[in-house]
């Protein structure tokens, strides 16, 4: 991959790129259509599909994340995909320390022989940082070594992973790599579900419940068209709105502005959403500019 990328980039050719876990849907194909817009049509557009396990808490859905390799690699090559790159686990983290290699120090399951992370300090402690302590460190290390495998000009992030999104351009920016990132805008079902791979694990009750989150948002946007309104409050007024559901599980809904993730005390419109629900064991994100 890598000498694939240096040659191109000796070229001039301009390189898009985005990573995934695969089981792509519609929403990763929006993604690589922007790619392949910034890359023009004499540049390449690379799509990576590895799940990486250093994202993954002990407790978290690693082995029954869903795959579909041929399948996804259809859905490439039928949206002009010039090169995916499926690395697995040996080639991605060859040392010798196992699948938990970028959790904190103090947590009595790491290998004290270590492992190189790149670990973000500031935006990843609220929300998914909070809720999933050691995941924004496997999100930004295995982001880093496919830039640096890659080595593309531009990659297209999500908008559904607000914060994910908010973590990669600071890494990048305080990194100096030269990469453009773009973040794209949330691709949603006819009801207006987030589209994600996770959706598949909710049953036919939950999939009708789950648009609840989307409901959220615009509910917390019309709470806030005529005036500021307490962030307390709007919290826990949605905790009722979104509880009503009976299978949903509210896990966390914060107010933040989009640049800093610095949270509010008072909501008002522009201001960011984002709120996490569990269904059973499906836990799905979304969110939104109020």
């Amino acid at each position: 991959m890598q000498k694939a990328a240096r040659s191109w980039n000796r070229r001039g050719v301009r390189v898009g790129f985005v990573p995934t876990m695969g089981y792509l849907h519609a929403g990763h194909l929006s993604l690589v259509r922007e790619a392949r817009r910034r890359a023009g049509k004499n540049g390449k557009v690379v799509v990576s599909i590895y799940v990486n396990p250093t994202q993954f808490a002990p407790t978290e859905d690693l082995a029954k994340y869903p795959r579909d390799l041929k399948r996804d690699l259809k859905l490439c090559r039928d949206t002009g995909v010039d090169v995916v790159f499926t690395p697995n686990d040996a080639e991605m983290y060859p040392s010798e320390t196992g699948s938990r290699r970028c959790e904190s120090a103090d947590d009595p399951r790491f290998d004290k022989r270590g492992y190189t992370c790149v670990v973000e300090e500031k935006l990843s402690r609220t929300m998914e940082g909070a809720a999933r302590p050691t995941h924004f460190r496997g999100v930004t290390t295995v982001v880093a070594k496919l830039f640096n495998l890659v080595l593309p000009d531009v990659a297209v992030f999500g908008q559904k992973d607000f914060q994910q999104a908010a973590i990669i351009k600071r890494m990048v920016a305080d990194l100096n790599f030269p990469v453009k990132i773009i973040i794209a805008p949330t691709v949603r079902e006819a009801d207006g579900l987030a589209m994600s791979s996770r959706n598949k694990f909710l049953d036919a009750e939950q999939r009708a419940q789950a648009v609840i989150l989307f409901h959220s948002l615009q509910a917390a946007s019309l709470a806030v068209k005529a005036k500021p309104v307490s962030a307390a409050r709007l919290k826990a007024d949605l905790k009722e709105f979104i509880t009503a559901a009976p299978l949903a599980r509210l896990d966390y809904v914060e107010f933040f502005d989009p640049e800093t993730l610095v949270p509010f005390a008072q909501v008002k419109r522009g201001t960011q959403m984002a709120l996490a629900v569990f269904f059973g064991k499906t836990r799905l994100i979304d969110n939104g500019r109020l």
